[in-house]
């Protein structure tokens, strides 16, 4: 993208479609998830594997955040490159290059640190085989019947604790946990018991206790407020909200403050073949899908279905008018993106935010 500072992105000069990111969304998001964490004593590691951004990064940083969430080996390389000092990868690595650039890492900078989720010995295994000078930090991970990774009983949890204990080349830091995926606040409240009494059995000094954080903070900051151990958000997709899945799933719905939607698609009508009926120039390569279709923002508009560069839409539309569309799942736009413009409220470009995908 050419330097399209003080532009707006309205007058076409940048082409359509165009996904845009709106400064004051996106930094309101991030002071006021800071804010939340810190209030309800708890540390925030936002899951860059949203926005895999620097720019983004920083801020987040810059907020206060304790480090960063990736979920692979190649996202925490982007992550460190963000100006990291802390990255968590909340999964099962068993990448061998990934593992082999991560212990160099630990190897040339004392002051970094890097954790890792497992859920098995061979897990154990595979880290430890691959250890520098200094050890892998590990979190076991609790999991839930139904869920993904992660041990399934707080049982075969602590054995697998003492198994690490064991090891040469790990050494364990706490207890990890994702909620996300449980049906509704009651699951979420037994779950959170259970990873509590991990964390008791662990025996482990100034443990951590992270948990994924996007859909239930409000019910992981009430009853994790007691527990002795420090309590890490891996928050993601607040970072720019949405107008579909996270506008209506966010915990903001039940307790006071709000989160805002920072992102949005413009695009051309490129047809009308039939009354009432539009083809828009955006598609799957332009804007996610896979939790919701894009929301357009004019009134009497209503997506249809997308196509790969298209979307079918219902409304009296004109050829080459520009429709705004907010989106569902912001995990899922950025990634369609190298640059995007960062805009202020009169759509003029104020500095650009590069991916890394």
């Amino acid at each position: 993208m050419r330097e399209p500072l003080g532009r707006s992105v309205l007058d076409g000069e940048l082409g359509f479609p165009l996904m845009v990111v709106h400064r004051e969304a996106l930094e309101h998001n991030i002071a006021t998830m800071a804010a939340f964490a810190r209030d309800h004593g708890m540390e925030l590691a936002p899951h860059a594997k949203t926005h895999l951004s620097g720019e983004i990064a920083a801020r987040q940083l810059a907020a206060g955040a304790w480090g960063l969430t990736v979920a692979t080996t190649r996202q925490a390389r982007a992550a460190r490159g963000f100006g990291a000092r802390r990255v968590m990868v909340a999964n099962q690595i068993v990448d061998r290059a990934g593992l082999r650039w991560a212990a160099g890492e630990l190897e040339r900078d004392p002051a970094f640190e890097f954790l890792s989720f497992a859920d098995s010995e061979a897990g154990v295994d595979i880290l430890a085989a691959h250890a520098g000078t200094r050890p892998f930090s590990v979190l076991v991970e609790l999991g839930h019947e139904g869920g993904r990774a992660g041990c399934r009983t707080v049982e075969r949890l602590v054995k697998l604790a003492g198994y690490v204990r064991r090891t040469p080349g790990v050494e364990l830091a706490g207890v990890a946990g994702y909620e996300g995926s449980l049906a509704g606040a009651a699951e979420v409240r037994g779950y959170l018991i259970r990873l509590q009494d991990a964390v008791e059995h662990l025996r482990v000094r100034n443990p951590l206790l992270t948990v994924g954080g996007s859909q239930w903070f409000d019910v992981i900051g009430r009853e994790l407020a007691a527990t002795q151990a420090t309590v890490v958000l891996r928050s993601g997709a607040y970072v720019t909200h949405d107008d579909g899945y996270y506008r209506e799933r966010t915990p903001f719905n039940r307790v006071d403050g709000e989160l805002r939607p920072a992102l949005e698609v413009w695009a051309q009508v490129l047809s009308t073949p039939e009354p009432g009926l539009a083809i828009v120039g955006m598609g799957k390569r332009d804007a996610p899908y896979d939790e919701g279709l894009p929301i357009p923002r004019g009134p009497g508009v209503s997506v249809l279905r997308m196509q790969d560069q298209h979307t079918v839409v219902r409304g009296d539309l004109r050829v080459g008018e520009l429709v705004a569309f907010g989106i569902s799942h912001p995990c899922t736009a950025f990634d369609k993106w190298r640059t995007l413009p960062l805009v202020d409220p009169d759509y003029r470009v104020v500095g650009i935010i590069n991916t890394h995908f």
